[in-house]
C-alpha cells in the first residue's frame, strides 16, 4: 500500500479504535473525576505515576501506528495489513505494543482518577484482545510472513516487554 493512504486509514482507525477504547470508554466509565480514597501525601505519587502512564501509552500508541504505515507499509487495520512485518521500534521489544499501550492509558487513568472500575474496565478489556491476538493475529501473521514471524515470534514477548531489543 502507498503511505499516504494507509497513513489517512491508519490516523482515522487511531480515533475510531484506541481513541474510543482508551479515551471514550474510560471517560464514559468514570467522567474523569478526580477521586480521593487515600490521604492527601498519598494522592500526590499515584496521580503523578498516572499520568506518566497514561502518556506513555499515548506515546507508543502513537510510534506504533505511525510504524505500520512507515516500516510496514500497510496499516495496523486488519482489512489493510502491512506488506513487511513490523519488528522496528517498540516492537523489538515487545509483539503487542499497541494493546500494551491501551491497556497503560486505561490503568494509568485508573491511578490518576483513583476509579476502581477503570481497572476492571482494563481487565475485561484484555480478555477479547488476548483471544483476538491469539485466535486471529497470530495465524494470520504465521501464514503471511512464515519463517520470518515465527524466528520473531519465538524472540520477542507477547505481552511483557523484553529490556534488550531483538535484532532480525
Amino acid at each position: 500500500m502507498r503511505r499516504t493512504p494507509a497513513a489517512v486509514l491508519t490516523a482515522a482507525f487511531f480515533a475510531l479504535g484506541p481513541g474510543v477504547v482508551a479515551v471514550l470508554v474510560p471517560y464514559w466509565i468514570g467522567g474523569w473525576r478526580l477521586r480521593d480514597p487515600f490521604p492527601g501525601p498519598v494522592m500526590i505519587p499515584l496521580r503523578v505515576l498516572g499520568v506518566i502512564l497514561a502518556l506513555a501509552g499515548l506515546a507508543v500508541l502513537a510510534d506504533a501506528f505511525v510504524r505500520f504505515v512507515v516500516e510496514g507499509l500497510g496499516t495496523p487495520i486488519p482489512l489493510a495489513p502491512p506488506d513487511r512485518l513490523v519488528v522496528g521500534g517498540l516492537y523489538r521489544h515487545v509483539r503487542n505494543p499497541m494493546y500494551v499501550a491501551v491497556l497503560a492509558a486505561i490503568v494509568g487513568q485508573a491511578m490518576l482518577f483513583c476509579d476502581p472500575w477503570l481497572l476492571l474496565y482494563a481487565a475485561v478489556a484484555f480478555l477479547p484482545v488476548r483471544g483476538f491476538v491469539h485466535w486471529y493475529e497470530e495465524p494470520h501473521l504465521r501464514r503471511r510472513f512464515g519463517a520470518d514471524y515465527e524466528r520473531y515470534r519465538a524472540n520477542v514477548p507477547g505481552w511483557w516487554p523484553r529490556l534488550r531489543p531483538y535484532r532480525p
